[in-house]
Order: structure tokens, then C-alpha cells, then sequence
């Protein structure tokens, strides 16, 4: 949850950025020019990300994933889980740990844009500081995958060499939103507005996964992909 919704991010120099407001042009756009494949995955909430990159883990491929960076960035004792707990006090604080009752939390950014801004203020930074590490640790390797459902609203595309975007219908992402994640319409609207609209990123993307169809119709195409991987030299 914590990293997908439009917010700051960290820029290059390591300094807080806002999130841009319009998307780059076709000349505008920047990325990764280094030996190492990087793939950025990205896409709508619900669309299908982490389906998508469990099956490039499957195929071998270390799959840095934006979403547990900030989860360890909100871990009980963390300062960024000091800092929630200090702005919001006992309400978003768990019943059962000395964690963060995340439902509530929700509830409160997603609610006021302001407090998501100021939320994630606090988490980006760090998230893209563990990204770096990463990076640095997979230097080796032929291909790495970095899944970020903000990869556009954050301006990170320079850390990819290529941007897939995993692609299903508005029904289809409020149905499993409602799904799998036990939201009132009310609560899908919200998540779903806080992220560029889906034509917006397909705009921007190298690759469209569509996953509208079949389950898992989209291996082949993926397949496909991986097959254009050069050596490392």
C-alpha cells in the first residue's frame, strides 16, 4: 500500500521530489543506458503485478519490489514507524504489536491527500536508498526486474532500461480490489484515484502485459520478452 500512491519520491541527488503532475513526451522520456537489463514493472493497482513478477522470479530473475522496501521501512521500532505513531497517534497503532495498524492508516491517507503526501515523504526516500543497495548487489547479473506501481508518478524510469506496464480493464481492477482486498466501492475509487490512469502509463510503457484474459495468458508474451536478454560481457 505504502508505495502506491502519486506522492514524492527521491530524486538523484538523494532530495525529496514532488511526483510529477504530466507525463514525459516520447523525446523526454529517460532510462537506464548500462549493460545489465534493468525492467521496470509497473502497472494499476490489482493489475497484475506481483503475478507477473513472481513469474520472472520463477524464471530466475531477482525481482526488486518497491512494496517491501517500505514495508520494512514501516517495521515495528523503525523511525519512520516513530514518526507515524508520533503525527497519529494510538489510532493507527496496532492492538496486538508495537506496529502500525495499516488498515488504519489507510484509511487516514487515503483519505487526505496531504497526509499521504506527508507519509510518503517519509517512506520514499528510503525505498529508493534500498533500491540503490540492491542494485549494487545484483551488479552481476544479466537482467534485473524492479517492480514499482509508481515507477511513472515517481520519476524512476532511469533506473530501468525498459518499462513494462502490466495492463488489465477498469472492471477488472475494481473487481479484484473488492476481492482481494475486501473494499467498499467507496475505498476502490480512492486507491484507484490516487494513481495515474492506466491509458496514461500505457503511453509511457516499452511493453504492455495485457492481463485482461485468460489466467496467466500473458507467459507467452513475457517468454518472448526474457528472450531478447544479451549477454553480460
Amino acid at each position: 500500500m505504502l508505495f502506491t500512491t502519486a506522492s514524492p519520491s527521491s530524486g538523484r541527488d538523494g532530495k525529496v521530489i514532488l511526483s510529477r503532475d504530466e507525463p514525459l513526451s516520447l523525446s523526454e522520456r529517460q532510462r537506464w543506458e548500462g549493460r545489465q537489463r534493468r525492467i521496470g514493472l509497473t502497472g494499476g493497482i490489482a493489475s497484475g503485478k506481483s503475478s507477473v513478477g513472481h513469474f520472472l522470479e520463477q524464471q530466475g530473475i531477482a525481482v526488486l519490489d518497491a512494496d517491501l522496501y517500505a514495508h520494512e521501512a514501516m517495521a515495528p521500532g523503525t523511525p519512520s514507524t516513530r514518526a507515524v505513531l508520533e503525527r497519529y497517534g494510538v489510532k493507527v497503532q496496532s492492538e496486538l504489536s508495537e506496529g502500525l495498524d495499516r488498515a488504519a492508516l489507510g484509511s487516514i491517507v487515503f483519505n487526505d491527500p496531504q497526509e499521504r503526501t506527508w507519509l510518503e515523504s517519509q517512506l520514499h526516500p528510503l525505498v529508493r536508498q534500498r533500491f540503490d543497495q540492491e542494485l549494487q548487489a545484483h551488479v552481476g547479473e544479466r537482467v534485473v526486474a524492479l517492480m514499482i506501481p509508481l515507477l511513472f508518478e515517481a520519476g524512476l524510469e532511469s533506473l530501468c532500461s525498459e518499462v513494462w506496464l502490466v495492463h488489465c480493464s477498469p472492471t477488472q481492477q475494481r473487481q479484484r480490489l473488492m476481492t482481494r482486498n475486501r473494499l467498499s466501492p467507496e475505498e476502490v475509487e480512492q486507491r484507484i484515484r490516487a494513481q495515474w490512469p492506466m491509458d496514461r502509463k500505457t503511453e509511457l510503457a516499452d511493453c504492455v502485459i495485457k492481463n485482461g484474459g485468460v489466467s496467466r495468458s500473458w507467459t507467452s508474451q513475457v517468454r518472448e520478452l526474457l528472450s531478447a536478454t544479451p549477454p553480460l560481457d
